[in-house]
């Protein structure tokens, strides 16, 4: 089916682990939150390993080297190298490196991850608008980033730098809640200027081809929990995708998907990578999926039956998907929703 007009999750007889020979999985939301694993993550990656699937992680958050990622990975118990993690820092000082001369003078507002992608690639960071840099860059900081970087960066835009954002994540998952995310600062810098940046993370290209340049991936799978970023991105690069429940996207946010933003397969957590899916059926009388049936009234989405809640989650998306067509399901999804408890 082709994913533009996907009307319902996919099914899979094989266990995503053997049927893909690459998971490309996102962290924050998906693999840890904060400073620790996301339940059942852990023993989920280590089985799919097992089987043979490679293991990726893939991350709009530039802040931290992919060493210091894999280290932080393998101390949670994920065993992992520097060559495992991309990072939109490192697609980001790619599109740059291929726009500046070797050299450059780059005003990064960002942290260490990006210092050293940009290196890596011939560039050099600097932290004054007075050091006449030719770009700027701009990654996610974390809490502490002063105040007085955005200024810079103003600056530095206003008299002639070209600006590149590493990603516009509007808010990142933390163990604590939502926090604003590195969109959040980009939008500061663009009402400062006037500006547009040149954005390199998911779901956009850049993104997409330092993964496949890195990885190598023939068949992958990116796993995510974000449908403007992970689910959008798999859409852009023609591939299949799983949306996990342990981050920001939740049931009615997955009901009301528009085409690009919506996965082959849904699943609570990491534990969807060691199992098939179940086959969603039916037509726009009725979808079903295990013991639950999900139809479209009038005014809203209509579920019943019993058994495991993502399988009715699964038959509401049909549902909801074939009545929106190529647009976004306008019907009153809460009913549905809190009958499944999720």
């Amino acid at each position: 089916m082709s994913q533009q007009y996907r009307s319902r999750p996919s099914g899979s007889g094989a266990a995503l682990s053997t049927a893909y020979d690459t998971a490309l999985l996102d962290l924050d939301g998906v693999v840890y939150a904060g400073g620790h694993a996301i339940g059942h993550a852990v023993e989920s990656l280590g089985a799919a390993r097992d089987a043979g699937m490679r293991l990726a992680y893939v991350t709009n958050n530039a802040l931290r080297t992919p060493r210091a990622v894999a280290e932080h990975l393998t101390e949670l118990g994920v065993p992992a190298e520097s060559a495992d993690v991309i990072t939109s820092a490192q697609a980001v000082a790619r599109l740059m490196a291929d726009q500046l001369p070797a050299g450059a003078r780059v005003l990064v507002v960002g942290g260490e991850g990006l210092r050293v992608a940009l290196r890596e690639r011939g560039l050099v960071p600097v932290e004054s608008a007075d050091d006449e840099p030719a770009a700027v860059a701009q990654g996610f900081g974390g809490p502490d980033l002063p105040w007085g970087r955005f200024a810079e960066a103003a600056y530095a835009i206003a008299r002639g730098a070209l600006w590149f954002a590493s990603n516009t994540d509007l808010t990142i998952p933390g163990a604590r809640g939502i926090a604003p995310g590195n969109g959040a600062a980009v939008e500061v810098v663009r009402i400062a200027t006037g500006a547009e940046p040149q954005v390199a993370g998911k779901p956009l290209p850049p993104m997409h081809r330092e993964t496949v340049l890195r990885t190598g991936a023939e068949r992958p799978l990116v796993v995510g929990d974000r449908l403007d970023t992970d689910i959008e991105g798999a859409f852009n690069g023609g591939v299949d995708s799983l949306l996990v429940l342990t981050g920001v996207t939740d049931a009615e946010l997955l009901l009301t998907a528009e085409p690009k933003y919506r996965p082959t397969y849904v699943d609570r957590d990491l534990r969807g990578l060691l199992t098939g899916q179940p086959e969603v059926t039916g037509d726009e009388d009725g979808f079903r999926c295990g013991g639950w049936r999900a139809t479209a009234s009038e005014d809203a989405l209509v579920l019943d039956g019993e058994g495991d809640p993502l399988d009715g989650l699964r038959a509401l998306c049909g549902a909801a998907w074939t009545h929106a067509g190529a647009g976004v399901c306008g019907l009153d999804t809460k009913k549905a929703v809190a009958a499944l408890g999720l």
